[in-house]
């Protein structure tokens, strides 16, 4: 049994490029862990950067010089930023609190609705059970209302971080995108010699990651406009708050959509009980879903991120269990680099095992 694993481990851990990118991987997820609260804004910075470095690329292949290029993208980013500011953000809080001040009135109407069931389907429902379900969901809500006064009473903290992040982040941002190539030329100097296989690993990984994350961002601004404009036709209450979360759906692949029907359905519910808005509502819903599902991200996203569904699920909730909303959102990032890492550790073998016959030719001449 022992020389069957020393076997193993010889062979699959005996080439130093695998042992330096196993190192590289470590390390970095050991200095995201350690660091990640206290240099938060950094790598919100990098994150922003990685984004638009494809606009200023686009530019560039046109010809117009970096300074530029780099110039116009940061230009178009503070603009949006202040859009977002100033337009979007206001409306969102403004939703949030009615949301909030006719909460209570909305669990009332919910709890006698739910108490008239018994009555409808004594086969199936007792009151007993109806009373559990009411006392569960008032206990989360009140758990739920004790965190919200939490967030308010640190609003002052809070506020600060804000403050921090908005004049912080864009100015990283701006010198990250004007000096990538010396920070990137700063970085390689800390690389070993025998970085190959970690060199092949970041270059697979950036193409899928870029696309991925160019196409979803695509992705959620078309389901959010499509939502909030059928929202607005059909006069459902908070619509640019349940749209824009129907547009950060997206990033979860089908639980997104599966979670979301519920908020969608209670307000529907609330507003216009069971009747004929409601049934258009959700059928509106279920078209939306299935135009992304079945067009919009197989047209975004064709050839990107090449996993099977298990995969992605598996991913979802592994990493949602280890880092909560984010790992849910970076859930595919993060399992596209373990599948590249995986691709190109085996690849590595299976060229030590099955050598190219053109080489082994030229080797024996």
């Amino acid at each position: 049994m022992l020389d069957f694993f020393r076997n193993w481990l010889n062979r699959y851990f005996s080439d130093p490029q695998v042992i330096i990118l196993g190192f590289l991987i470590v390390s970095g997820s050991l200095f995201i862990l350690i660091l990640g609260n206290m240099l938060a804004p950094v790598f919100a910075s990098v994150v922003i950067a990685y984004l638009l470095e494809g606009m200023v690329s686009r530019l560039e292949r046109l010809r117009i010089p970096r300074k530029a290029s780099v110039l116009v993208v940061f230009t178009l980013f503070v603009a949006s930023l202040l859009v977002l500011l100033i337009g979007l953000l206001p409306l969102l809080s403004r939703q949030i609190g009615q949301l909030l001040h006719e909460l209570p009135s909305m669990i009332a109407t919910g709890q006698k609705e739910l108490m008239h069931l018994p009555e409808r389907y004594p086969d199936f429902i007792s009151e007993p059970q109806i009373k559990q379900v009411i006392g569960f969901i008032s206990s989360e809500l009140t758990n739920l209302g004790q965190h919200l006064l939490s967030l308010s009473l640190a609003s002052v903290r809070g506020l600060i971080s804000i403050i921090v992040y908005l004049i912080l982040v864009p100015l990283m941002v701006f010198f990250l995108l004007k000096d990538k190539i010396m920070i990137l030329q700063w970085l390689k100097t800390f690389l070993p010699e025998h970085a190959g296989l970690a060199t092949k690993v970041w270059h697979e990984v950036n193409q899928q990651i870029a696309n991925y994350v160019r196409g979803k961002i695509w992705e959620i601004i078309i389901v959010w406009g499509i939502s909030y404009i059928i929202f607005t036709f059909m006069e459902l209450r908070y619509g640019m708050l349940l749209a824009l979360f129907v547009g950060l759906s997206v990033l979860i692949p089908y639980i997104g959509a599966i979670v979301m029907f519920f908020p969608v359905a209670l307000i529907g519910f609330f507003q216009w009980k069971l009747s004929s808005n409601f049934t258009y509502l959700i059928i509106a819903y279920g078209i939306i879903q299935a135009l992304d599902g079945n067009l919009l991200a197989p047209l975004l996203l064709s050839g990107v991120v090449n996993l099977h569904p298990v995969a992605i699920i598996v991913a979802i909730l592994l990493f949602g269990g280890l880092w909560g909303i984010l790992g849910l959102f970076f859930a595919i990032p993060l399992a596209t680099l373990v599948h590249a890492v995986i691709k190109a550790w085996f690849s590595v073998h299976v060229k030590e095992e099955h050598p190219d016959p053109d080489k082994k030719a030229q080797i024996s001449d």
